[in-house]
Formats: structure tokens, sequence, C-alpha cells
């Protein structure tokens, strides 16, 4: 029994040790404000005097320290008294909010426009964003002049508009956060809304038009605004995206871009790698380009099951940075085999075909063979031939008649695309090509490296070793 009470005892100090520890780590990330948290929002936006005066409501913000990142242009950044809480957090700098029970504040700040408000102008970074901070839900209302007519677009559903006596009202209001407005003096009308999409244009749609939108799958349901025509800096907005063409093809595409975009951090890739994951994500292939080739050709190498599972491993990244070194790992898991497909396609303009590489230890007559390369086509493993061969004491060269290999007493003649080869002056027929062309490198074929050039292979789980069976001088 006093075992068991001492352990008790002991026990109970652990505990409390753990829920302490615990509880210093939670105090520090509040104190740091390094706690990721969510938040909705409200903001006013009035123009007037060639500036926008906006007024930014936080609402549901969490008990700890946030940092506020203020727009780049913005001028008299100060608290806005909507209530006697509503400033009570804001530091005197007014670089953060403090630690404290209110769960709302605001901000008011003025952007200046350059030259006064411009028909067809994409305005972007605006708005007051708040460090680890997710928006969940945002409301917009605009208040122009009456004399300044127009339709406002924010990439959030069109709630209503109304003009009065002096000034020109809109509201919108959804889900997710808005980094960027557009105006627009002439007469653009929003001709379909449905939960994902709003289509401004100033013609209206077909029957077959609207028939086919129905169709489209789109990758999640944050809102995006569609403008038929071109903005006066022919920039795509997040969530406000531009078609010189409105047809159903550019609008997939763009939209299908734009919310990969929003799931993924593309930074540094190709445009062809978006366009690749979004394929997949949405079983749509569009065009004859790169994209589709790579889509198309992968498609064929897989099954059923493989191709599940390449799916839901793009789902899993998501956030993500996206490499191509990082699709080529989640690619070989696919297949279990190691494949530097995507890489190797960003080297190049056309597509290069998929192969596999064997990435065990090569060792050549002692030696370590790091620079010969080893990949798999239909089922055969090839090595690169300059790299190998000359390991192993011959001189490789590019004639007007083929590919020579030559040493003091073997000599070799490999045509381009001929079933023969020369061997000491002596032509041998073939069935299969001994040596390969790959994107302009050569490999050579593991039976024919054997046959020809005389040498022992062994294999274990980790290494490749080729030895010579004669040395040749």
């Amino acid at each position: 029994m006093k075992y068991a009470v001492s352990f008790f005892i002991v026990l109970l100090f652990i505990v409390s040790g753990l829920l302490f520890f615990q509880y210093q780590v939670y105090s520090d990330k509040l104190e740091a404000g390094q706690g990721e948290f969510t938040y909705t929002q409200e903001i006013e936006i009035d123009y007037r005097n060639e500036s926008l005066d906006i007024r930014q409501h936080f609402k549901n913000l969490p008990k700890q320290k946030i940092a506020i990142r203020w727009p780049n242009h913005a001028t008299n950044p100060d608290c806005f008294l909507e209530s006697e809480q509503t400033c009570e957090r804001l530091s005197e700098d007014k670089t953060k909010f403090e630690i404290g029970d209110s769960r709302s504040q605001s901000l008011s700040y003025v952007i200046p426009l350059d030259g006064a408000l411009q028909p067809k102008q994409l305005l972007k970074d605006l708005f007051v964003s708040l460090e680890n901070g997710n928006v969940t839900y945002s409301t917009i209302h605009i208040s122009t002049d009456s004399a300044i007519t127009g339709q406002w677009i924010t990439g959030l559903p069109l709630i209503g508009q109304q003009s009065l006596s002096l000034v020109n009202y809109s509201m919108f209001s959804g889900e997710g956060n808005v980094k960027e407005i557009y105006y627009q003096s002439d007469n653009l009308q929003l001709q379909k809304s449905t939960d994902v999409i709003s289509i401004y244009s100033k013609e209206a749609l077909g029957d077959q038009f609207n028939q086919s939108l129905q169709d489209i799958q789109f990758l999640n349901d944050e809102h995006v605004a569609i403008v038929h025509g071109e903005n006066l800096t022919s920039q795509q907005g997040e969530r406000i995206i531009f078609l010189k063409d409105l047809t159903i093809e550019a609008l997939n595409q763009s939209v299908l871009l734009s919310q990969i975009d929003s799931l993924y951090d593309f930074t540094d890739n190709p445009s062809w790698v978006k366009e690749v994951v979004a394929a997949f994500l949405t079983g749509s292939v569009t065009g004859d380009g790169k994209s589709s080739k790579v889509v198309n050709g992968l498609i064929e190498k897989m099954s059923d099951k493989q191709l599940e599972k390449w799916i839901q491993s793009l789902k899993e990244i998501e956030s993500a940075k996206i490499s191509t070194k990082l699709l080529d790992e989640k690619l070989s898991e696919v297949f279990g085999q190691h494949t530097n497909f995507f890489s190797l396609n960003e080297t190049v303009e056309d597509v290069y075909p998929l192969l596999f590489s064997d990435e065990r230890q090569l060792m050549v007559d002692n030696y370590n063979a790091e620079d010969v390369r080893l990949v798999y086509q239909n089922g055969l493993l090839y090595y690169s031939s300059d790299e190998i061969l000359t390991m192993l004491g011959y001189k490789v060269s590019d004639g007007e008649n083929g590919y020579y290999v030559n040493n003091e007493l073997r000599q070799f003649r490999f045509p381009n695309d001929h079933n023969f080869y020369v061997f000491n002056q002596r032509r041998y027929d073939t069935i299969s090509d001994p040596i390969i062309n790959l994107e302009g490198k050569r490999y050579i074929e593991e039976s024919w490296l054997q046959r020809l050039f005389l040498v022992e292979i062994e294999k274990t789980n980790n290494e490749i070793i080729v030895s010579p069976i004669t040395t040749l001088q």
C-alpha cells in the first residue's frame, strides 16, 4: 500500500509538471503572437478626393498578440472608434494588437490613388492583413459620389447595389479573404451568378453557355468573379479573372488555374506544372500543349490503382510549396521506382519520356561511377554509354557514320537507326539496338554491355558492380 501511494504521488508530480510545461509553451506563444487563428472581417470603402478611405473591422480575434501588416501605400493609419473596445488593443506604434479580451478591433487608413480612380482599374494591396491569421468570411461595402457610376467587383458574391441621390452603394459578402477590387465605368453587368462564380459582361450569355457552365468541375467552393474584357495593367487578380474571349474553355482553364493557386504554392514553377496538377485533380485535360502531353503520357503508364494513388498524393500536399522534385518523389512512390520525370521535363521544351532510374551505387572496375546514369525503359536497364565506356578504357566520339567506341584492340561503330554494328571492320546484324538515344544522350542496354564489352555484372540490394572479364591493353 505504501508503494502504491508513493507511486501515485510521483505520477501526480509528473502529470503536474507536464501540464505546467504545456501551459508555459501556450503562454509563450500567446505572448509572441505565434499561434495561428481564424477571424472574420468587414470592410467599408469610401471613394473621395482621389483616395479610398477604408475602415476595416476585425471580429472573432483570439486573446493573443497579433502583428498588423499595413498596405504599402496606406496613409493616416489609426484605430477606428466604432465602440469603446474597438481601439483598446492597438499598440502605441500601431504595429500590433496587444493581448486582450476584446475580440473585435477596428482600423482606419487611406489609400491615395495616383491620378484618381481610372476606368478598368484593378486595385491591389489595399487591405490590412493579420500575421498568422486566416480570414474565413468577408463583407465589403463600397460607396462613391452619385456622379461616379459604373461597376465594382471584388471576387465575392454581389449582394446588392443601389443608386441614391447622393451616393452609389455596392455590397459584397462571402467566404474567404479579399485582396483586390476592380472598377469599370462603362455598362458592365452581372450576367450570371452561382455559388462558385460570378460573370460580368456587357453581353448576355447564351443558353448553351449557361448549360455548359453547369458541367464544369471546380476544385473548391471559393467564389471567383469573371470579367469579360481586359484591365489597364493586363494583370490577373487572385479572385478576379479577366478573359478577353469569354468561352467555356477559356473560363474553365482560367478558373482552375486561379483555384489551384489558392490550394498550392507554385512559386518559380513553369506554367505547365500548374496545368498538370489541375488536370489530374479535375480529370479534365485541355489543349495540346506540353501539359496535356505530360498528363496523357502519365495516364498511359498508370494502372487505375496507380492513378487513384497519384491523385490522392496530390491532394495530400495541398498548401505545400510545389517543386518538380517534390512531384518526382510522389510519382516515385506511386510507381515504386525512382524517377526524375518532372525535373527532367523542366529542362526541355518538348516532353521528356517517363523513365525510371536505378539508385543503387554503381562500381565500375572498382571505382565509384557516380556520373553514370542508370535508367529503365520497357523493363530493360540502360547505362549512359559515354561515361561507363570511358571508365572501361574506351574513347567515344560521334562521326559521320555513327557512334564510335575504340581502344587499342577493339573498334566499334554503331550507325544511327540501323540494325547492325561494326566490330573491327566486320559487320554484325542485330534485332535490337545496342545503343539508344534518349533526349540527346546515348545509353547502352545491359545485356549488350556484357556481350560486346566483356564485363561481368553483379548486383546486390545496394550495389551494382561492373568488372572487366579481361584487362584490355
